[in-house]
């Protein structure tokens, strides 16, 4: 874990919150990937293109889910994940698992170093390995490990005007756009799966359909409506209503306020006339903070394992146990993407969420570290600015309440771990609760980072203390 410390003024939040949601919401150019769903973790590795087929890293597809190393000698490419043994070879289209001969329908292909098999050959690999279900979306580049899948219903009200309700059997956070005649909601993270039939018609001129689709790794659910209609989502995020606007009234963009900054002085909002008003933003109750990333790769963990993928990884982990709690959470790093820690305060303190977790990994120690804030000297803030530095200041009691609920549930599932302040940021940025959770093997074996069993452990635990203080977290929200 590597922690910078610079001061910075208040005033970088107004000024840099335009910058950062470029950054976080545009990202690089869009490319083909797979999208993984397991219980352990959701995650993205790239395709590509090769004689005709997509094709993928095997060991990418495998790494998150266990202990995986590789080796090539000549053409060939031996794999073992956990205690499975197998053997492949480059313009092959057969392997050795475990002794026995699996067909992969296409050639295997081994490229520096890396080997890659077919999206086709997961539904017939993928089992071998894991030793249960898998379900391949070849077609839309989506890998369902085990019963993870996400359904839905959609009903029509009765109102005047009617109302189409989604009910979704897990938390769901869909990207809403709009446009002339539709309502798009675009599942990237989301394990859902098609009802019974992808075109659902409902009888009525309002919203007379709904239609369920996927492709490149994610899936599409468009509301057809001769109206504008609005997305509202429900506390728990099961529940999606579509509702026509009350009135063609204007759409709003307002800049959040700068801490410090009474909401009186805030930049005025931008008003554009005569357009649809966009969808009701989503409020998160959690912002969970994956360390590093993009060129800053946090600590070398081992000689094939960095920082910045474990920290993704429990990120991941943290955000479906706190959903599948209840708990609404934004991960705002889902992607390898560069961040600094101005960037990461200032994106969460315009969330307004009740608190940040920022994850850490490490190699050193046993078991798991929890932060909070260390905060330097500073008179009161009696300017218009917060100070930058000591912004943590008014919510660090609740940081630290936090951060000893998480520490005992910890405890109870024999978890190693300590409780400590330290200077840190971004904590010291944040005008909310925040803790940072840090974790290394419970034994000498790094490896065990990635291990599925023991992230789920840790975020599991992580996700019950802050449930349990859910009220009093969020009655200083």
């Amino acid at each position: 874990m590597r922690w910078t410390n610079r001061g910075q003024n208040a005033v970088l939040l107004a000024c840099g919150t335009v910058l950062l949601s470029v950054l976080v919401l545009s990202g690089a150019a869009p490319e083909k990937h797979l999208t993984v769903y397991s219980v352990a973790a959701n995650y993205s590795p790239p395709l590509v293109q090769r004689e005709g087929r997509e094709y993928v890293g095997l060991l990418e597809v495998l790494e998150p889910l266990g202990k995986v190393s590789a080796k090539s000698e000549g053409p060939r490419w031996r794999l073992r994940y956990n205690n499975v043994e197998s053997d492949f070879q480059a313009g092959k289209a057969r392997a050795r698992i475990q002794g026995r001969d699996a067909d992969l329908g296409a050639k295997f292909l081994l490229e520096n170093n890396r080997g890659l098999v077919s999206v086709g050959s997961l539904g017939a690999l993928l089992p071998r390995f894991l030793g249960g279900p898998v379900t391949v979306h070849e077609d839309s580049g989506r890998v369902f490990i085990g019963s993870v899948a996400t359904h839905f219903t959609a009903s029509l009200t009765p109102d005047n005007p009617p109302r189409l309700v989604f009910h979704f059997t897990g938390p769901v956070n869909p990207t809403v756009a709009t446009e002339p005649g539709a309502l798009r909601m675009t599942f990237s993270r989301e394990p859902l799966v098609a009802p019974a039939s992808p075109t659902l018609t409902f009888g009525n001129k309002i919203i007379p359909s709904a239609i369920y689709s996927e492709s490149n790794g994610m899936a599409v659910v468009t509301v057809n409506a001769s109206t504008p209609v609005m997305a509202t989502f429900s506390g728990d995020g099961r529940t999606v209503t579509i509702s026509p606007t009350s009135a063609p009234a204007v759409a709003q963009n307002v800049t959040p306020a700068a801490p410090g900054i009474p909401a009186a002085q805030a930049p005025p909002a931008t008003v554009a006339p005569n357009a649809p008003p966009a969808p009701a933003a989503r409020r998160y109750f959690a912002v969970v903070d994956a360390s590093h990333g993009g060129d800053d790769h946090g600590e070398t963990l081992s000689s094939t394992l960095l920082e910045k993928d474990v920290t993704a990884s429990l990120a991941r982990s943290l955000r479906q146990e706190l959903e599948s709690r209840g708990i609404p959470t934004l991960m705002l790093r889902d992607s390898d993407a560069n961040l600094s820690v101005d960037q990461r305060a200032i994106f969460a303190n315009a969330d307004h969420a009740a608190i940040y977790i920022a994850v850490h990994a490490a190699s050193n120690g046993h078991g798991v570290r929890v932060y909070t804030a260390l905060l330097p000297y500073s008179g009161d803030d009696r300017g218009v600015f917060r100070s930058w530095t000591t912004a943590q200041h008014a919510s660090l009691p609740l940081s630290q309440s936090a951060a000893s609920a998480v520490a005992a549930e910890l405890q109870k599932r024999q978890i190693p771990v300590r409780n400590l302040a330290a200077a840190l940021r971004p904590l010291n940025n944040m005008i909310g609760a925040a803790i940072a959770v840090e974790v290394a093997p419970q034994g000498a074996d790094s490896s065990q980072l990635t291990a599925p069993d023991y992230q789920q452990l840790v975020t599991s635990a992580v996700a019950t203390a802050i449930a349990a203080t859910r009220d009093q977290l969020g009655a200083a929200q």
